[in-house]
């Protein structure tokens, strides 16, 4: 069989050690993988690249399509981006499958029936990383949503139940709150899911949501929600399992998939042969999986769970009564390599199969057809840096500008009205929202909105930003204000 090229990053902290344990056993499996290594992380940092990744790596990876990840670590301090983020979004890698399983009672944990698998959006939400500094007391941070980056997620996640034959599919998010933002990712659910009439449906809100996953996570099967929430119930749920150890993770896009553990690259302990490999081991079935070669991701997946029902056991999971050997990490790997051609006897053992695809169905990449909408302006928000702290006094500033076209008709300090009619008790800050809609008319032009500005630049008023305040097909495009 000729052998598949993969990029291959060994990572930092724990990440060469574990890197090492799990090429090991995928050579004893006979896995057919020719590796390309690839320079990420501290050291590409430390050379002068300030993505963590040099362009050499983004060469291989491009080519390859496929890339191996052991942990990495981002420095702290500003200047700095998470090599991961840039990873999965640079690729168009939208897609994170993260499945959590429980390995009761060889592994301990209070959730022996959990089962699930969380399917996160990859690109977009507040992992834009669009922040901005605007004011002496207020930084910003955009989140942003849009209708296909939902249309793919959502669809991605209903065609993986299907193939799996997974039951259900619960959409997670905060639309009570963030009624535009997380409203779009539920309409898109509900829009959808009228498609696979096939798969049961629930939406819950996020924060009960979150809870219920800690307490009663039989409940669930796969998961669908944007790019936070994702992140931090995915952890939560590997958790819970038993470890995040033991989790690995898919990155699946169009034009390339990444593989890599969950976990993070914990320095405090590298060096000591005691990290569990298991995360990354579960990623490269994933990887083998995606690489169509089942037979390959069957036989490693089994010998690994023989290894965890015979209580062979990394510290992090190593408990008197469930355990009955603590090792190390190359240990771990050796044991796993003893039982290749072995399979547990009474947790589920693994089949995969060419047909089955069962990390990496059918990748959806268009958009539904929608009409444009009629689009029009009929106001915007001003957003002052004003260190004053009356909002009535700001509020006759602003009118005494006077403006044929717009008028103000509302203030907001961090999104909650404090004028007309607002309470004594709100705390304000320097970072005021001025709201103007046309006065007399339904729709102003951009016009009406640079004389605007121009008489607050006139007046020594700092404008740090503007939102336009449009109608789509009549319906408003824009939030009302806390209180409003």
């Amino acid at each position: 069989m000729n052998k598949q090229v993969v990029a291959c990053a060994s990572g930092d902290g724990i990440g060469p050690e574990i890197m090492a344990a799990v090429q090991r056993v995928l050579e004893a499996a006979g896995a057919p993988l020719e590796w390309r290594y690839v320079e990420l992380g501290k050291l590409a940092y430390e050379s002068g690249h300030s993505s963590g990744i040099t362009p050499e790596a983004w060469e291989t990876i491009r080519a390859t399509k496929v890339l191996l990840k052991a942990p990495l670590t981002t420095p702290q301090g500003g200047g700095y981006k998470s090599v991961n983020v840039t990873l999965r979004k640079s690729l168009g890698l939208y897609a994170n499958v993260r499945p959590c399983v429980a390995y009761a009672p060889f592994v301990a944990t209070w959730h022996p029936k959990l089962d699930m698998v969380i399917i996160r959006e990859n690109e977009e939400d507040l992992y834009a990383g669009i922040e901005h500094r605007q004011t002496d007391e207020v930084v910003q941070c955009l989140k942003l949503i849009s209708r296909p980056g939902c249309e793919k997620i959502v669809r991605y996640a209903f065609e993986y139940a299907r193939k799996n034959n997974r039951s259900k599919v619960t959409c997670m998010t905060k639309d009570n709150i963030m009624k535009l933002t997380d409203g779009l990712f539920r309409q898109v659910f509900e829009e959808i899911s009228l498609e696979y009439l096939d798969v049961q449906t629930e939406h819950m809100i996020i924060d009960i949501g979150a809870a219920r996953i800690a307490d009663t996570p039989e409940r669930f099967d796969v998961i669908v929600t944007s790019n936070l929430y994702g992140d931090i119930i995915s952890d939560i749920a590997a958790q819970i399992a038993g470890s995040v150890g033991l989790a690995g993770s898919a990155n699946i896009g169009e034009h390339g998939a990444l593989f890599e553990a969950i976990h993070g690259s914990a320095p405090d302990i590298a060096g000591q042969d005691c990290a569990n490999p298991s995360g990354l081991l579960q990623a490269a079935v994933q990887m083998l999986v995606h690489l169509n070669l089942p037979d390959t991701a069957t036989l490693v997946h089994n010998a690994w769970l023989k290894t965890l029902e015979e209580g062979i056991h990394t510290q992090d999971i190593f408990r008197a009564e469930t355990s009955g050997e603590c090792v190390g990490t190359q240990a771990f790997a050796d044991a796993v390599i003893a039982r290749l051609g072995q399979v547990p006897v009474l947790l589920p053992s693994a089949c995969y199969t060419e047909a089955s695809e069962q990390e990496a169905p059918a990748l959806i990449t268009s958009a539904l057809p929608r009409p444009k909408a009629t689009k029009e302006l009929v106001g915007v928000d001003v957003f002052l840096h004003w260190r004053g702290t009356c909002p009535e006094e700001l509020a006759l500033r602003l009118q005494k500008l006077g403006s044929a076209r717009l008028k103000l008709v509302l203030l907001t300090n961090r999104g909650v009205k404090v004028w007309p009619d607002g309470f004594p008790e709100t705390f304000c800050t320097d970072h005021w929202r001025c709201r103007f809609t046309a006065k007399g008319t339904k729709l102003i032009y951009h016009g009406d909105v640079l004389a605007l500005l121009a008489g607050l630049d006139m007046a020594s008023l700092d404008f740090i930003k503007t939102e336009n305040l449009y109608e789509f097909d009549g319906i408003p495009g824009f939030a009302l204000a806390q209180g409003q």
